[in-house]
């Protein structure tokens, strides 16, 4: 069976001279950061690898920010994607926008800092393409596909393919009954070795032979 590396590798990805690509990274292995959650395996990719992962991808969730941004395991992050976190808002229900309280020095509770704004939610197995732009709030279920340059908002259903600005869905990858067996089995928890096995059935979309692994 081939060796997977394991979760806490920061450069995972050999390269055929022997050396390992520097721009991509297990994200477990560089975030370090109270309002970033990260499972294991996922990764994030770029050519030009920056000294802090969080500021490269979610530069508006500050050590001190309420909102959160979790990403599930095994979700594949491409060059240039952003999470654009709750903390970038500003108020805009009132006659103007501008935050006067970031320059004047008083946020807590100024009139002008708009209230706590929701988490950003990232689920399991989640592909998310070139360029892309993750929204404040987002929730992306499990097996997403998001394509490059997408501006993603809102609540997208579990397997589905969304491209565009405003991002919009424009398939389910699988059925209903396949996308719950899935998410049933959550292939996603097993340990590394089974998963490396079960390989074949996971990438070949054989859901009997997956459902055989899974031991139902």
């Amino acid at each position: 069976m081939p060796r997977f590396p394991t979760s806490d590798t920061r450069n995972p990805l050999p390269l055929p001279d022997g050396s390992v690509h520097e721009g991509t990274v297990f994200l477990k292995a560089v975030i370090d950061h109270p309002r970033f959650i990260v499972g294991d395996f996922s990764y994030a990719s770029t050519q030009t690898p920056p000294e802090d992962w969080v500021a490269r991808l979610a530069p508006y969730l500050f050590d001190f920010a309420p909102e959160r941004l979790v990403i599930g395991k095994f979700c594949q992050i491409a060059d240039g994607v952003k999470f654009i976190t709750a903390s970038a808002n500003h108020r805009y229900d009132g006659f103007s926008s501008y935050p006067f309280a970031v320059f004047h020095g008083e946020a807590d509770g100024a009139p002008s800092i708009p209230t706590q704004g929701p988490d950003t939610i990232i689920g399991n197995d989640v592909w998310i393409g070139q360029g892309a732009r993750i929204l404040p709030g987002a929730r992306l279920g499990d097996g997403c596909i998001v394509g490059a340059g997408a501006v993603v908002a809102g609540n997208v259903p579990a397997y589905s393919i969304i491209a565009g600005n405003p991002a919009r869905v424009l398939r389910r990858r699988f059925d209903d009954a396949t996308i719950e067996t899935l998410q049933r089995i959550a292939w996603w928890d097993w340990p590394i070795d089974r998963i490396v096995a079960a390989e074949a059935a996971i990438c070949g979309a054989d859901i009997a032979a997956l459902m055989k692994a899974a031991g139902g």
